[in-house]
């Protein structure tokens, strides 16, 4: 399959076709079945976001402590493990820069 060109926003969980759609953080170069498991991340992400919402208002819970917390992380780090993969050297750098602790693989 041939790869093109994407725009991602993380803060608003999407992936667009045109650079000028919306406000986007990151670029990738992208098969569609790539894209399809990114959007499917992103799903989960989010159900995974609206479970942390309800532990949050149980402040003796501690973050550190709590199930739906660690699949949060664990999700958004698989998301950026994905974009680093799809990445331009430009995407690459900045994941990189934020130190993340995902493995060897964004190394």
């Amino acid at each position: 399959m041939d790869k093109r060109r994407y725009y991602v926003s993380i803060q608003s969980k999407c992936i667009m076709y045109n650079q000028g759609d919306a406000a986007y953080e990151l670029e990738i170069d992208a098969t569609e079945e790539e894209v399809e498991k990114l959007t499917e991340l992103f799903n989960q992400w989010e159900d995974a976001e609206e479970k942390t919402f309800f532990r949050a208002q149980i402040p003796i819970i501690p973050y550190h402590h709590d199930s739906e917390n660690d699949v949060y992380d664990y999700l958004l780090k698989e998301i950026y493990k994905a974009i680093y993969q799809m990445g331009t050297d430009q995407t690459k750098s900045h994941i990189s820069s934020m130190n993340l602790q995902m493995g060897s693989e964004n190394e």
